[in-house]
């Protein structure tokens, strides 16, 4: 199959770097030093579940290359799917498929914009993984998963076969029927990032602190009642399932939303504790959690990127 990565960071450089090992044709959408190096040297993947390494990778700036793509995934920041969404509409043809994976619950409506609602894959992934140096990701934690499926939750042909093409890859994935409510599931848990943020500390510490566990659990609660309130079909028990997943987590793992706000990069944080702010906003129910992670991570963004100018 002819494949669109674009973003080829943590998420789109690790599975793009699969879909091409098991015989796809991959064309990768990456930046400076990353891109050159790539284009003269390959893609390597570093993984605890055994490297990568494509080469040649064909790799490239422009959009433009990935016209005639059966599927494109994009594996940019929340923040920049509007603006891809704008510069990609008219080069796809009506039959591409894309299938999003970034954080937040927004990314569907947003390619809605400029896309039918036929062209687009709900998805999501689980990983950490981050751009090590140019042309080298390293994939440092979690088993990687991808979870897809029809906004309208139907099981077809089409979404079928792409579950086929990414088990040949040897990508762990799930073909859902309610990807709402797995984007959700997943919202929950990318809403407790700015911990780390504000505390520059993996999960571990936090989690083992008796009060920011707390703070844990205050966040996962405000964020499933918000997703009642919007009548997402999640679990009763979402809270506890979700904070045994945390208990999961690489204990020095740390975001990627650390990672970005702490390098001077711009943040998802709108896209994460943001959201629930707005939401929460519009549908009359407090957020005092969400909303002190979002001040604050604001506020540490603000000036680590002040510093980077």
């Amino acid at each position: 199959m002819k494949i669109g990565i674009i973003g080829t960071g943590g998420v789109g450089g690790y599975f793009g770097a699969r879909l091409a090992s098991s015989g796809n044709q991959l064309t990768f959408i990456a930046r400076g030093k990353h891109l050159e190096y790539i284009k003269e040297n390959g893609l390597r993947v570093k993984s605890i579940k055994g490297d990568i390494n494509i080469c040649p990778a064909t790799a490239t700036d422009r959009l433009s290359e990935l016209a005639d793509c059966e599927l494109v995934i994009l594996g940019t920041k929340a923040w920049q799917i509007k603006g891809v969404a704008k510069e990609l509409a008219g080069t796809l043809n009506k039959d591409a498929m894309i299938l999003p994976l970034q954080n937040g619950v927004l990314a569907a409506d947003e390619l809605l914009q400029s896309f039918d609602k036929s062209q687009i894959i709900g998805g999501l992934c689980m990983i950490f993984s981050s751009i090590e140096s140019p042309g080298v990701i390293n994939h440092m934690g979690l088993d990687p998963s991808i979870t897809f499926g029809e906004i309208d939750k139907t099981i077809n042909k089409r979404t079928t076969q792409l579950k086929l093409l990414f088990e040949k890859a040897g990508i762990s994935c799930t073909l859902s029927d309610d990807i709402e409510a797995a984007l959700w599931r997943k919202f929950i848990l990318i809403c407790l990032s700015g911990f780390g943020t504000i505390s520059n500390s993996g999960y571990g510490l936090i989690r083992e602190t008796p009060e920011t566990r707390q703070m844990i659990i205050d966040s996962l609660t405000e964020v499933s009642m918000i997703a009642k309130a919007k009548n997402i079909n999640l679990k009763n028990d979402i809270v506890e399932e979700s904070l045994a997943c945390v208990d999961t987590y690489p204990a020095n793992s740390m975001s990627s939303l650390s990672r970005d706000v702490l390098s001077g990069k711009r943040s998802e944080i709108e896209y994460q504790n943001g959201t629930v702010v707005k939401f929460g906003k519009e549908l009359g129910i407090d957020t005092p959690v969400n909303n002190f992670v979002y001040g604050f991570v604001k506020l540490i963004e603000k000036k680590y990127r002040n510093q980077s100018t």
